[in-house]
């Protein structure tokens, strides 16, 4: 049975689990991670199906997003919603209740509703960085990935000016191999002219699979974002017959407040992996337990 085979078996399959099994040892035996006790098959999972279950690629995924979450700490260790909610209030980013025609979940960030004054550019990806989070539990998104349209009206020399090559560098491994999620397609509309030397840092950190899937549609798009949404995907401001933008961007906003502890137990874990429970938490567990009984 090949990979995309294997990504259609539910997770508790038994024919999945030499895969869960050898992922697990080699994560265990990885020098990066000689600290850590033990993986969960549902955060496995996630990596095994974003590589189609290549265990060599897979483990390479699993290691640069734990690595990334260490050389990251300003962006990583802060998934609180609450933190941004100004700017998910301006109906900055959606993810559109319908999926695509191919089952991928689709997200909308629209850029001219963030303001570098009062937001940075951390901030703003960490938006997106927690989207990822609850998505890619998603079983459905595992499998079908997730396609992103950038509505770039507004972009403005102050946007451009935050975008270091740094956080450029950061932005591009998330995109293409940092995090386990598989990228679809990225679709810019209404990008200007200066946008493009933005691009140009961002892009040489990009495989060629990802830039091949990189779509410009300009400020015309209609037309052509619906050779790739078909009408109930979108919003009417895409061209689309879904609910509008304003509504979609709350509704998302609303999940995000909504799922507030759970991406702070992700961003403190030392993995990620939150259905696993820390070394430290056991021993404090068991110091709890041994004062209690001799109390």
């Amino acid at each position: 049975m090949n990979g995309p085979q294997l990504n259609e078996l539910p997770a508790d399959c038994e024919q999945l689990v030499p895969y869960v099994s050898s992922l697990r040892r080699g994560a265990l035996q990885a020098k990066e991670l000689s600290a850590v006790r033990t993986f969960s098959d549902a955060f496995l999972i996630k990596f095994l199906r974003a590589r189609d279950f290549d265990v060599e690629l897979s483990l390479k995924l699993l290691l640069n997003y734990q690595r990334w979450r260490r050389e990251s700490p300003e962006i990583s260790s802060c998934l609180s919603p609450s933190s941004v909610l100004g700017l998910l209030n301006n109906a900055y980013h959606a993810v559109l209740p319908e999926r695509d025609h191919t089952g991928s979940r689709v997200l909308i960030y629209r850029i001219g509703q963030w303001n570098p004054k009062d937001w940075s550019a951390f901030q703003v990806f960490r938006v997106s960085l927690m989207t990822s989070e609850l998505i890619s539990k998603e079983t459905e998104t595992q499998r079908r990935g997730l396609k992103a349209i950038f509505d770039l009206q507004g972009w403005s020399l102050s946007h451009a000016l935050q975008i270091t090559p740094s956080l450029a560098r950061k932005i591009s491994s998330v995109l293409t191999d940092s995090f386990p999620l598989k990228v679809r397609g990225i679709h810019l509309v209404n990008e200007p002219m200066f946008f493009r030397p933005v691009f140009a840092m961002i892009r040489p950190f990009l495989t060629d699979k990802i830039r091949q899937r990189i779509h410009m549609h300009g400020a015309d798009f209609h037309d052509s974002l619906s050779d790739f949404f078909s009408p109930p995907v979108l919003p009417p401001e895409y061209g689309g017959e879904g609910p509008g933008i304003e509504e979609a961007c709350q509704d998302w906003t609303n999940q995000l407040l909504q799922s507030e502890d759970l991406l702070q137990q992700i961003a403190n874990h030392p993995t990620g992996d939150i259905t696993t429970i820390p070394e430290d938490s056991l021993i404090s567990e068991e110091v709890e337990t041994k004062h209690i009984s001799t109390g």
